[in-house]
């Protein structure tokens, strides 16, 4: 108060008036310069040409304030804060002891008030006015925004929580304006909440009833206020259960000597330790593959290749067993177990029979080739046991003939010429002689001679 005051007291000896026969009369001042006027005429009074604009600025920065005043001759213009009262300056001079507050002017008619480093506190009315009776001013506000900032110690951090119990995350954050803050997953998916499908949730709090594994993720608290920059933070969202598993396939064919593969998929949090059994309990361990190693040189633990691959919290399983023997037939078993519980699922492989190969034989036609050599004319069937009508003549053979007769299997010319089959009956050849050695008859024309003859005789 006193300080309020004392810097009345200065603007007021600043400002020494007198009544002189219906005028008002300023006393002259150290520079020679005195000031009369008539109290009814407005132009010979300081004027403000425009309004003093609003100024936003960002909390640490700095803010300016002008004031433009023309036909301010001998008068003088003063900085107030207005909700304080406090008397900032005084024409050249800073009054304040803030020493973040400074003065400039330019040409008598522009002057303005620098602030460095904003605080909130500096957030208000500020005032420009001249020493004139009565006073003539302008006020301008100073508003101070502040960026938004998350409270860590009143924000949630990560949790684990048990499947199908509430869990409540909550953020807090102070700015200026009061910040907006929302919810979302930070893989950007929908999630259920209060019985729907969101993508955002908005508030402080996030309350989620009987959460389940689908709630498992990473959330962001975002805070803005329009202010940059937004700001967020993380909270991880762990959902604890015990392993669940699923398999495709309960029941695998495979043939002998072929590669066969069984899946398994499991979910469980914490991870759960996976691995394969046979049907004797048996754990089996997987071995190194080689491509360059003969099937049957391969060592025992090549037979078997256990592959697992994780999504979260999320795995699959596979046993692949390479050259299927009799052996290998069975059931198998996939076991996964955590601090929670375990469980296990069965698929039994079975033999099924060995695809066939069919073998398809085209046959090309194909033409008879022509006989080479002499046929023989009825020397044994007729001669032998005493012949019918000159027996001597019927057993003369030539020795070339019994050349012939002796081979078992005709010489065929497949170099020679052949003759295409005709449909037509034979044509009728010239016999040289009946009986002769060299006579040339085909086959059916022996027959039906010899059957004449005996004909003949018989009568």
């Amino acid at each position: 108060m006193k300080s309020a005051l004392r810097n009345l007291t200065l603007l007021l000896s600043l400002l020494p008036l007198v009544q002189v026969h219906g005028r008002r009369v300023r006393n002259t001042e150290s520079n020679g310069i005195s000031v009369l006027g008539d109290f009814n005429h407005e132009s010979s009074f300081p004027r403000f040409p425009e309004t003093i604009a609003n100024v936003t600025v960002t909390v640490g920065r700095d803010a300016l304030l002008a004031c433009v005043v023309d036909n301010l001759r001998g008068f003088k213009v003063a900085w107030v804060r207005v909700d304080t009262q406090t008397i900032l300056s005084i024409h050249h001079n800073v009054i304040t002891q803030n020493p973040r507050i400074s003065l400039s002017y330019n040409d008598h008619r522009s002057w303005y008030l620098h602030i460095k480093n904003v605080q909130e506190a500096d957030r208000g009315w500020y005032m420009c006015q001249v020493n004139t009776d009565p006073m003539r001013s302008r006020q301008g506000y100073l508003q101070v925004v502040v960026p938004p900032s998350i409270v860590d110690r009143e924000t949630s951090s990560d949790m684990v929580v048990l499947e199908s119990t509430n869990v409540s995350l909550t953020c807090k954050a102070t700015g200026y304006p009061e910040p907006y803050v929302m919810w979302r997953r930070e893989d950007g998916e929908n999630y259920r909440y209060n019985g729907e499908n969101v993508n955002v949730v908005d508030g402080e709090v996030l309350f989620i009833t009987k959460v389940s594994r689908l709630h498992m993720a990473n959330y962001l608290c975002i805070a803005s206020n329009g202010v940059p920059p937004s700001i967020s933070k993380r909270v991880q969202l762990r959902v604890q259960f015990p392993p669940m598993l699923t398999i495709p396939n309960q029941l695998e064919g495979a043939y002998i000597g072929q590669d066969v593969a069984l899946e398994c998929h499991t979910e469980a949090f914490p991870t759960s330790i996976n691995y394969w059994t046979t049907e004797r309990g048996d754990m089996i361990i997987s071995g190194s593959f080689d491509n360059t190693i003969a099937e049957p040189r391969r060592k025992n633990s090549d037979k078997y290749e256990a592959v697992s691959m994780d999504s979260g919290y999320k795995k699959y399983m596979m046993l692949k067993i390479r050259n299927v023997g009799p052996g290998d037939f069975g059931s198998y078993k996939c076991v996964a177990k955590n601090s929670l519980g375990e469980t296990d699922g069965v698929i039994k492989l079975e033999e099924i029979p060995a695809p066939t190969t069919v073998r398809t034989t085209t046959h090309f036609p194909t033409m008879p080739p022509k006989k080479k050599g002499r046929g023989r004319v009825g020397g044994d069937r007729l001669g032998r046991g005493g012949g019918v009508g000159g027996g001597s003549d019927l057993n003369r053979v030539s020795s070339s003939d019994k050349t012939s007769d002796d081979d078992s299997n005709p010489e065929y010319d497949y170099d020679g010429e052949f003759t295409l089959p005709s449909n037509r009956p034979p044509a009728i050849q010239d016999l040289p002689g009946a009986f002769s050695g060299s006579a040339q008859l085909p086959v059916p024309c022996r027959f039906l001679l010899i059957a004449l003859l005996v004909l003949v005789c018989l009568r």
